[in-house]
C-alpha cells in the first residue's frame, strides 16, 4: 500500500463535507440589466464571525507548485469561509483533510477546472492555494477583522501526491 495521495476530479458530492463546489453547471441563472447580462445567482454564501468581523474581496496571484509536490501541512480559518475562484482558466489543486481532534487527517487532493473555484467551510482544514503550470490569478472571498482565523499544522511526515492518467 503506498501512502501517495491519488488525485482525483473536484466533484460537488465528493467535497461536500469540506465546502462547496462552484461552478455555473446547475446553478440559478438570472438575466439581468435588460438581459444583457447572466447572474449565476448565490454560488456561495461566505461566512465571517466575530465582533468587527467584513467580509472582503482579494486577488491571489499565485505561482506554480513545483512538482513532485509533497504535502507537508494544512490550514484552517475558523472564523469564516474563504472563496477561491480561478481567473487564468488553469487547472489547479484543492486539498483537504478531516478534522481528527484538532489536527488535519489524511489529506484528499481533487484536480479542479479552470472554470470551478471551492469556497472551504468555516474551520475545515484545506492546503494552501496550489495552482499547475503558470502564475495563475484567484479571486478570493474570505474573512478580514481582529481575531485569530488562521491555525496552521504540519504532518510529521510529508505526504507525496500521485499524478495518474497523463498527470
Amino acid at each position: 500500500m503506498t501512502n501517495a495521495l491519488a488525485v482525483q476530479p473536484l466533484m460537488k458530492k465528493a467535497f461536500a463535507p469540506f465546502g462547496t463546489v462552484l461552478e455555473t453547471e446547475g446553478a440559478e441563472v438570472r438575466m439581468i440589466n435588460s438581459g444583457n447580462c447572466t447572474r449565476f445567482h448565490a454560488l456561495a454564501a461566505v461566512q465571517a464571525w466575530g465582533e468587527e468581523a467584513r467580509t472582503i474581496v482579494s486577488l491571489f496571484r499565485a505561482e506554480p507548485a513545483r512538482l513532485p509536490l509533497q504535502l507537508s501541512m494544512m490550514e484552517r480559518h475558523p472564523l469564516g469561509s474563504q472563496v477561491f475562484w480561478p481567473l487564468s482558466d488553469r487547472e489547479w489543486l484543492v486539498a483537504v483533510a478531516p478534522d481528527e481532534d484538532g489536527r488535519p487527517g489524511r489529506p484528499i487532493v481533487f484536480r479542479a477546472t479552470g472554470t470551478q473555484g471551492v469556497c472551504y467551510g468555516p474551520n475545515v482544514w484545506h492546503h494552501p492555494l496550489l495552482a499547475l503550470g503558470a502564475v495563475s490569478d484567484f479571486l478570493v472571498v474570505d474573512r478580514d477583522g481582529p481575531g485569530s482565523n488562521l491555525e496552521e499544522a504540519f504532518y510529521e511526515a510529508p505526504c507525496p501526491i500521485e499524478f495518474r492518467d497523463g498527470w
